[in-house]
């Protein structure tokens, strides 16, 4: 096989890839604009029929955030006599047990430490900690979170008028460190249009619905059924969407939002974002080796619209830089007969390349719009420079899934001391 011809093959590859994505971006985007009324907040609460809910947080190492993470719980508006927190350490961070005994914890919030195992990781430690769980919902945050103060009385009034398959909610996520730095701007677009746009339009369109890893709530029953998250994935809320739609129930969108810190170093966004892209890779490896019993349980529709959720989502941050080639024919840096490709198909990539940057454009705008951060606009062409950091992203992730697939790439929390704007 000749050079030019394993070009081709990739560049094939890329462009499916692209139209496979852009076509889901928009109609996303077009569902996503379908009108829903925010969820409900009732006038009066009679606390005698609220749900009582577990909230379970997995921490290690987070000394430099517990004060902040407690003072963030004792914000929350829901009866102390229905609430149960549980935060849950491993049995070798000392450092951060003895930073949450520093402060002074409410009756309703308790201390669970986990015995060392062969894996150290978050999944893990949630498993440990549900068998502990009283309540009929099950919610997870991380310990960076900052949810909205009402944001339970939502969770439980959305589960009261839910069908019996609504097996979980999924919150949007904000950054109060937004416009620290540049990385955390992109963070914020990218984030933005994740949880405004493409999630809720996937959810209208009916298909898997990759959870996010916090402001998720479960009927704790369904998620015991489910034998909880796999304690081996690194991406355990992608993982779960999945398993959740393989047994028939459903997942809705959550009108409320979770703020949190955004990673603002280069470096930490590279190692944040190859354990999700790791986790993405082993995620759709664990479901695709049975191709056939993946579509008996999904069914045509969620079939194909996690195809096209996953496998673009892998390949084309692994094969972008095979696209990057054409930036330099488009400014006269390469000769555009060099490829072997005609000018109709040139001119059919530029074309594309056009509409790509076009549906991401108007999800960003559409996104930052309805997470009032309209002042992030001129940032959006900027993310062009940002994108390429996930390839290199993608490639750390391919190597440690061959060399080590279980390893927590943890995120440090606590370093950016932007306080919370709730004006």
């Amino acid at each position: 096989m000749s050079a030019l011809t394993l070009f081709h093959g990739t560049l094939l590859i890329n462009v499916l890839c692209l139209i496979t994505s852009a076509g889901t971006k928009l109609a996303a985007l077009v569902k996503s604009q379908v009108h829903e009324p925010a969820s409900p907040v009732p006038a009066s609460i009679d606390c005698s029929l609220l749900p009582k809910m577990s909230l379970l947080i997995a921490l290690y190492k987070e000394k430099d955030i517990a004060a902040t993470l407690i003072a963030n719980l004792g914000k929350i508006i829901y009866p102390p006599t229905h609430l149960q927190v549980i935060l849950v350490l491993e049995a070798d961070d000392l450092q951060t047990a003895a930073a949450i005994l520093e402060t002074e914890l409410p009756p309703w919030i308790e201390i669970l430490r986990i015995p060392a195992g062969t894996i150290k990781t978050k999944p893990r430690a949630l498993n440990y900690a549900l068998p502990f769980c009283s309540g009929d919902i099950v919610g997870v945050y991380d310990a960076e979170d900052a949810p909205e103060p009402d944001q339970l009385l939502k969770v439980a009034a959305q589960f009261a008028t839910a069908s019996q398959d609504t097996a979980c909610l999924q919150g949007s996520l904000s950054f109060f460190n937004a416009r620290t730095s540049y990385i955390s701007r992109c963070f914020a677009i990218e984030y933005s249009a994740w949880f405004r746009v493409f999630l809720p339009g996937l959810a209208k369109l009916g298909c898997v619905i990759p959870l996010g890893g916090t402001t998720l709530f479960f009927r704790r029953t369904i998620l015991e059924d489910l034998g909880g998250w796999d304690a081996h994935n690194v991406t355990e809320d992608a993982d779960l969407g999945v398993r959740l739609a393989r047994a028939g129930y459903q997942c809705e969108i959550l009108q409320s939002t979770t703020h949190e810190e955004a990673t603002t170093q280069t470096r930490r966004w590279i190692m944040q974002r190859s354990r999700w892209i790791k986790g993405f890779m082993i995620t759709y490896w664990c479901h695709m080796r049975d191709p056939k019993s993946l579509w008996h349980d999904l069914g045509p529709r969620k079939f194909w619209g996690l195809q096209a959720l996953f496998l673009p989502g892998i390949l084309q941050v692994l094969l972008a830089p095979f696209l990057w080639i054409f930036w330099g024919v488009q400014f006269g840096l390469i000769d555009k007969n060099a490829f072997g490709l005609s000018a109709s198909a040139t001119s059919a990539l530029s074309t594309l390349f056009i509409l790509c940057f076009v549906t991401d454009l108007l999800l960003a705008l559409i996104g930052t719009q309805k997470a009032g951060q309209k002042q992030l606009w001129p940032w959006i062409p900027l993310q062009y420079f940002y994108f390429p950091l996930a390839t290199v992203a993608a490639v750390k992730a391919l190597y440690e899934l061959i060399t080590a697939p279980f390893y927590w790439e943890k995120t440090q929390h606590g370093l950016d001391k932007t306080k919370i704007d709730r004006s």
